[in-house]
């Protein structure tokens, strides 16, 4: 069964009609037909009208895209969408970009598409790691802030009085100042058992 995504972007305020004629001229009945108006910086599997498309499709089904970046927000995205949709048994072609993965030219740029989204992941994490290492060396602390001693020591108070005296349990004790119980007891043996 043929299926139809259309994806246009919020920001630019466009409409689908063009893409919409194309796939209809391509054979998809309109109410086999799904859209989203959002950012593309969205990922597909968060979007309304993707969502209700990926439930429907089958193996054997076939989506067809105006052009293959309406499924994803960045290559990587695309390439992962549309392997998870081929490891179920979806084919996908797209009509401005010529990628069809049954035929031998469609498979290899899917394949260079992989390859250069692969790439492209290797850059973002070198990216990162440089940020990281020159944050480090301004002195930026990186992980979570250390926690206030005397804030600390006042949750622990109230977790131990709420227990001692009110006779609840840690659980509940340790959720009234925003702790979860092995929070609790994490804080507690770095105190020493001490209550100040």
């Amino acid at each position: 069964m043929l299926y139809g995504y259309t994806r246009t972007s919020t920001k630019d305020k466009q409409d689908d009609d063009l893409q919409r004629r194309a796939l209809t001229d391509a054979g998809v009945a309109k109410a086999r037909l799904y859209s989203d108006q959002v950012s593309g910086s969205q990922a597909a599997k968060t979007r309304s009208g993707w969502a209700a498309l990926d439930v429907q499709l089958r193996a054997g089904d076939e989506l067809v895209v105006w052009r293959i970046d309406r499924i994803g927000r960045s290559m990587i995205d695309v390439v992962t969408t549309v392997k998870n949709l081929g490891d179920r048994g979806v084919s996908v072609r797209s009509l401005s970009d010529g990628i069809d993965p049954s035929t031998r030219e469609g498979r290899l740029m899917l394949n260079l598409m992989a390859t250069f989204a692969e790439y492209e992941r290797e850059l973002i994490q070198e990216r990162v790691r440089a940020g990281v290492n020159a944050a480090k060396a301004r002195g930026v602390r990186i992980g979570r802030p250390a926690p206030d001693p005397e804030k600390v020591a006042r949750n622990l108070r109230t977790v131990q009085h709420l227990i001692d005296s009110e006779g609840l349990g840690v659980v509940e004790a340790a959720k009234t100042v925003g702790w979860s119980k092995a929070t609790y007891y994490r804080h507690r043996s770095t105190s020493s058992g001490k209550l100040a």
